[in-house]
């Protein structure tokens, strides 16, 4: 599978990685062989971008990331977590589940730090839940409300620690584009991780962000590419989801109406969905979330299945797709 570096960092992730919040029990329980079968299905097709962090599950993701990937050669994969919540054991809460989506004991607590102290103290539970010797990729996750202190302190803990060379490359990963365009403008990130903003349903980023990450060469690691799950089915139904929620009525019509033109050209709905995405010159790679072996398999073959020419016109002519979208050549 092709890689590519991200930013001037030596860091160079497969152009499909493997999204881990699924493995820390999104929304449901995964039990551990069909987590570890999930693993083991990335790697046999190809991918070596692995991304996790400790707000899944409660490290729960990066300790079982870290026990499906012991034994395989260092040197071939990639694996990226994040900084900003710290994990604070909280035993009486172990009798109940977490609430942040998560169906795993809330044992653990959620603290922001994104002091420097907090980050080191992050990466270092990190290293531990992972069972690894460095970590490949940091990324600051979801400053929304404290951009002076993740730009003030917590990035320059982590640029200082690429220099350093305890690190390979430094980014940042967010659900909204705007204060990731800053930190692509300001600061001298190598990626940015960016859900569901750039998506078949969704183009907000492109008109400026998208830009400027060209412009500074700033990979952009493309994470919610089916919008929580409404781009990942043909026929979208009442449970669809749509950015953590059920999906509103008209954007399972929308799908719908989608799918009856993709259709038309022997295509599926996800399979065109990771293509767009891939298309742009920005993405160095598209990270998609899998809960089995059979879901993995499955994306990866038709991340590898080309799209006919004339299925974009289609998609432009009946109002379902910009005009001016960067299509696959």
């Amino acid at each position: 599978m092709k890689s590519v570096r991200l930013g001037g960092s030596a860091v160079a992730v497969s152009a499909l990685g493997f999204g881990g919040a699924v493995i820390g029990n999104l929304y449901r329980a995964v039990d551990e062989d069909t987590a570890f079968g999930a693993v083991d299905a990335a790697w046999n097709a190809g991918i070596r971008f692995f991304d996790t962090a400790p707000h899944y599950g409660l490290g729960l993701a990066e300790r079982r990331l870290g026990r499906a990937l012991a034994g395989r050669p260092r040197d071939e994969l990639v694996v990226s977590t994040k900084v900003g919540r710290l994990l604070v054991p909280d035993p009486r809460g172990s009798a109940r589940r977490d609430d942040a989506g998560f169906d795993v004991p809330a044992d653990h607590r959620r603290v922001w730090d994104f002091s420097a102290d907090g980050v080191r103290r992050s990466l270092d539970a990190s290293l531990h839940r992972l069972g690894l010797d460095r970590i490949d990729v940091v990324l600051i996750h979801d400053p929304d409300d404290h951009w002076e202190q993740a730009v003030g302190e917590a990035y320059p803990a982590l640029h200082e620690l690429r220099s350093q060379g305890v690190i390979g490359a430094v980014g940042v990963g967010m659900n909204q584009w705007r204060m990731l365009e800053r930190f692509a403008a300001e600061t001298d990130v190598d990626a940015v991780l960016l859900a569901g903003r750039y998506t078949l349903l969704e183009q907000s980023a492109v008109d400026t962000m998208l830009p400027t990450c060209l412009r500074r060469n700033v990979s952009v690691l493309a994470a919610g590419v089916f919008n929580g799950g409404v781009l990942a089915t043909d026929e979208p139904g009442p449970e669809a989801m749509y950015d953590y929620a059920p999906a509103a009525p008209e954007v399972r019509a929308r799908v719908t109406r989608m799918a009856e033109v993709i259709h038309r050209h022997g295509a599926s709905v996800p399979q065109v969905a990771m293509a767009f995405v891939a298309s742009h010159p920005a993405v160095a790679s598209v990270v998609v979330g899998a809960r089995s072996a059979a879901e993995v398999r499955g994306n990866a073959e038709l991340f590898g299945r080309a799209i006919p020419a004339e299925l974009w016109g289609d998609l432009i002519a009946e109002g379902l797709l910009r005009p001016d979208s960067v299509l696959p050549v």
